[in-house]
């Protein structure tokens, strides 16, 4: 159930960083099962993305062979589950995110669809018996959860069903157990204002939406450099430790359209940023150009970052770019 969960996620954010569409934008609310220290978030409209224009044309095929492996297909009618049916929306949380090598944050992933509840339920209790080594049913007081161990030597992952429209997974059991709370709960969970305040802007109709605060957490990341790099990143290396959040928003449909927001500490810093990303564009239009005339598939790459414009107001940058439908096929089939 939770690799299935991961799976779709990792798809679907896959394909997610190509894409757009979305008429009117309604402001999005905070999913109440999302723990109250969360500084990352992801939304993915899982079904808006698999009834896309781009998708169907160009990976829905592909994905509907992955679902139909042997193992995939057998888990899948165990669980009684169609994803391209089912599920309907993906929401990932990060709390205490990290960046650059320090450890993992903690995590809540959070599964919005159809499903059968208790077969989901029956299916991964008896997985737990016939698999114990790597599926438990464990506790976490009174609450009720499966414990999988990954096949690579990670961490554990916890996940359990909440109902009928909801399968949640995590790092730690109690974050299970919080979310469960948060279910029942008579008043929502209170996230960082910070981060409710950049949910409530984001568009709830977008493909995927992902949003983070960054104040203080960039201070020692520190961006590749040297004599092998094709461009230079000083510009953007000087003003990262003053970013503060994103939010990226990508519209799937007949075109892919990916807007940026980056939250700067104040409007001067906001400048610097927007000028090192505008040096950054001119450093890389020639390699693009240079890359399309090596390889057809990479041809558009040269009219897609024509497309990108950057401006800022205040004390945010804002970015924005938009690839064609036509030029996802031209990449994908170059002779087309």
């Amino acid at each position: 159930m939770i690799r299935l969960s991961r799976m779709l996620l990792g798809a679907a954010l896959v394909v997610g960083a190509v894409a757009s569409t979305a008429p009117v934008a309604r402001a999005a609310e905070p999913d109440k099962l999302l723990p109250a220290d969360s500084d990352l978030v992801a939304i993915v409209n899982l079904k808006q993305i698999l009834d896309s224009e781009i998708v169907k044309k160009y990976a829905l095929e592909q994905i509907k062979q992955v679902l139909e492996g042997q193992d995939v297909k057998k888990l899948l009618g165990d669980l009684g589950l169609d994803p391209l049916k089912d599920v309907e929306k993906i929401v990932a949380a990060s709390i205490e995110t990290k960046f650059g090598n320090q450890a993992e944050a903690q995590y809540l992933l959070i599964v919005h669809g159809k499903f059968d509840a208790e077969k989901l339920f029956k299916t991964a209790e008896a997985e737990s018996k016939k698999n114990a080594d790597k599926f438990q049913l464990v506790k976490d007081g009174t609450t009720v959860m499966f414990k999988v161990q990954p096949d690579n030597g990670q961490p554990p992952m916890y996940a359990t069903v909440v109902n009928d429209t909801t399968v949640i997974a995590a790092s730690e059991k109690k974050l299970i157990t919080a979310a469960l709370a948060a279910d029942t709960a008579s008043k929502p969970t209170v996230l960082k204002k910070d981060l409710a305040d950049l949910i409530k802007k984001a568009d709830e109709k977008a493909s995927v939406v992902a949003i983070s605060l960054l104040k203080g957490k960039l201070d020692e990341v520190k961006l590749p450099g040297g004599g092998n790099l094709p461009v230079k990143l000083d510009g953007i290396q000087k003003v990262l430790p003053l970013m503060e959040a994103v939010t990226v928003t990508v519209k799937i449909g007949a075109n892919v359209n990916l807007d940026v927001v980056i939250g700067m500490k104040d409007e001067d810093s906001a400048n610097d940023m927007r000028n090192a990303l505008d040096d950054l564009m001119k450093q890389i239009k020639p390699l693009a150009q240079f890359a399309g005339a090596a390889d057809p598939r990479l041809k558009p790459l040269t009219g897609i970052l024509d497309s990108v414009k950057t401006s800022s107001k205040n004390k945010d940058v804002i970015m924005s770019g938009k690839v064609a439908g036509d030029d996802i096929g031209k990449m994908i089939n170059p002779k087309d």
